[in-house]
């Protein structure tokens, strides 16, 4: 079976409309001029150039193209005719589609050629402020395209350490205190001199419960007393980060949990399993549990944090990203997301000021 592919080329001036194949393009001129010679010259290729690719498109796709007579014009093969045939239906069907594709492309690409806008590229762990702080810059009169992927907090500092974003994006308790599991889990991955912490916010993190609470449940300790069936983050998740050290502080077990190896994506996930009946409770965000019309129990308040390397911070994207980050407008709307609020947003801060780990003895004179 032979399959389609799609290819769009780049250039000054507005091009055509229309999906063009070079094929398609080489039938049409054969069909129109009747001979090798004539149709290249009508494309602007040499006579050897159409020879060959007829030649290589017929062994291509298993059947011939043109019909050659001694002192007769070319003519294409019943084949041929049907390619022909085929993509007319196709551009006439497909035109308003295509157009509107074209004009997509057309915008995305128009980013790149405008020296007024930047873009950067984000991991982050799931974040509805995040989202909107994407919206927002969008449309800042020098607009800032920002490229998240939504990923594990963890997984996140990876991708930054990897060189494979500019910015990540991950979550601590706000007294996130040494020995914790939360240092275990960051402490390797973040390194003084090398990272820069950027405020963005505090949020609340608590329990996503049924509309009424039927259960209530108000606590960790309540979920496994009750053996409520929960709704876990998976590995890699600062929310997994977080359950476990509130597991541990509550002297509890995961096996106390049931459903700690029940694995969701996202926080709207765990959201969406509650909703549907397949989960009583799961640790997450309250804009998203006010989202689908359920409840919500506080547990604790953390902050959201930006990491980058110290040697971005002269970056114009993350420049522009400061600038957004500290202006009233985006703080006012930070402020009226469900439980949240902002935390010295663009702030650019030591690690030492944040994650209270960073400890440094005063060398010996």
């Amino acid at each position: 079976m032979h399959r389609v592919h799609f290819h769009y080329t780049l250039g000054r001036d507005g091009g055509q409309a229309l999906i063009r194949n070079p094929l398609l393009d080489l039938l049409h001129a054969l069909a129109h001029q009747g001979s090798i010679s004539a149709a290249a010259r009508e494309l602007g290729l040499s006579y050897r150039h159409v020879w060959g690719e007829l030649k290589r498109w017929e062994g291509e796709l298993g059947h011939t193209l043109v019909v050659w007579e001694k002192g007769q014009a070319a003519r294409l093969t019943e084949f041929g005719t049907k390619l022909l045939w085929a993509e007319r239906q196709a551009q006439a069907r497909l035109q308003p589609q295509i157009e509107a594709l074209r004009a997509e492309l057309d915008r995305a690409f128009a980013v790149a050629f405008d020296d007024s806008a930047h873009v950067l590229t984000f991991y982050a762990s799931h974040d509805d402020a995040l989202a909107a702080l994407r919206e927002h810059a969008r449309a800042q009169p020098q607009p800032l395209h920002l490229d998240i992927r939504f990923t594990g907090s963890v997984d996140a500092i990876r991708a930054l350490n990897e060189g494979r974003c500019q910015m990540a994006g991950f979550h601590t308790l706000e007294d996130a205190a040494p020995g914790t599991l939360i240092q275990r889990a960051y402490k390797p991955l973040l390194q003084p001199g090398l990272h820069k912490l950027i405020g963005f916010a505090r949020r609340s993190q608590g329990l996503i419960l049924a509309r009424g609470n039927p259960l209530h449940l108000y606590s960790l300790e309540d979920v496994c007393k009750r053996r409520a069936r929960y709704a876990n983050r998976a590995l890699g998740t600062g929310t997994r980060v977080l359950l476990d050290e509130l597991l541990r502080r509550a002297g509890l077990a995961p096996a106390d949990l049931a459903g700690y190896d029940r694995d969701e994506p996202s926080h709207a996930a765990v959201a969406q399993a509650v909703a549907a009946g397949e989960a009583d409770a799961g640790l997450g965000i309250q804009a998203t549990a006010l989202a689908h019309g359920l409840d919500f129990v506080p547990l604790v308040e953390e902050r959201y944090h930006l990491a980058c390397l110290k040697s971005a911070l002269d970056e114009p994207a993350v420049a522009a990203l400061l600038q957004v980050l500290r202006s009233a407008e985006w703080q006012q709307r930070l402020a009226a997301l469900p439980g949240y609020r902002p935390a010295q947003s663009g702030e650019v801060q030591a690690m030492r000021q944040l994650l209270p780990w960073w400890t440094f003895r005063k060398p010996k004179h």
